[in-house]
């Protein structure tokens, strides 16, 4: 049984906190030099200073792609959301042969490198005359993150009672009245969740949209475009704002489940 022993249990511990170390000590490197008053990139910083952050809102090609990273999370997460819920109840729900197989060209997204993933999209969208458009983009963004809203959904849905589907079913109600009445204020956190790693998997997407993009530019995009030409302090303000920001919604993520998680305990008790 993996676990079972203490060295093993040590073993996974001992790798466990590796594997946060390694992930956390590029954020005290990135943070710190955010802050420096260095016209370089230095580390430890000098001395302390804003002017990376004033650098990164007083330029009109930064708030310019934050306005468009925005804009396309927003709308192709709320789309994946969509349709990442629906596949997901129709395979939680359903019985139909070739279930599984359906379910693997869901994920697929998730499988396939996301190098392959820029290729498909841009040979399809130069086929249908949408490359280098806003909706070729939201296109792109809301089949990307279709599998990660059908995992977090498919687990709920999995978990809410059919018997409680069956019952609104025997009073009348629609199919559609039950999922907007019965279902989705059961299942809301999950749906908020649903909807964040769409959000923060959109909005931080870089290779996909470096392919298909054309002349929009969104956050990443543009940082990889400035690291390539030029190694720009203000990189670390954004990078460091993107870290808080994600930290924020995970942060509220965790709350929300742990909330509603408590309330199922007291209703079941």
């Amino acid at each position: 049984m993996i676990g079972g022993s203490p060295w093993t249990r040590r073993l996974l511990a001992a790798a466990g906190i590796f594997g946060l170390v390694f992930l956390t000590v590029p954020l005290l490197i990135v943070i710190p030099m955010s802050f420096s008053s260095a016209k370089a990139l230095t580390f430890p910083p000098p001395g302390f200073s804003l002017r990376w952050y004033e650098t990164f809102f007083g330029d009109p090609r930064w708030m310019e792609a934050m306005w468009t990273s925005t804009f396309v999370a927003v709308v192709s997460s709320l789309g994946s959301l969509l349709l990442g819920g629906l596949a997901a109840y129709g395979l939680r729900r359903g019985t139909f042969r070739g279930r599984d197989w359906a379910e693997g060209d869901f994920m697929a997204p998730l499988i396939v490198p996301t190098i392959i993933s820029a290729i498909a999209f841009y040979l399809a969208l130069a086929k249908t005359g949408l490359l280098g458009s806003m909706t070729g983009l939201l296109l792109a963004h809301t089949v990307l993150h279709i599998p990660v809203v059908m995992m977090v959904m498919g687990v709920a849905i999995r978990a809410f009672d059919l018997r409680i589907e069956q019952v609104a079913w025997s009073l009348g109600a629609s199919w559609w009245y039950t999922v907007r009445k019965v279902m989705l204020p059961n299942l809301a956190p999950s749906v908020f969740a649903a909807w964040i790693f769409a959000f923060i998997g959109s909005f931080d997407e870089v290779i996909v949209t470096s392919f298909i993009a054309g002349r929009y530019e969104t956050v990443p995009k543009k940082m990889f475009t400035e690291l390539i030409l030029e190694v720009n302090p203000t990189i670390t303000a954004v990078a460091t704002l993107l870290i808080a920001f994600t930290v924020l919604l995970l942060a509220a993520v965790a709350l929300i489940l742990a909330r509603s998680g408590k309330l199922r305990q007291t209703m079941a008790s």
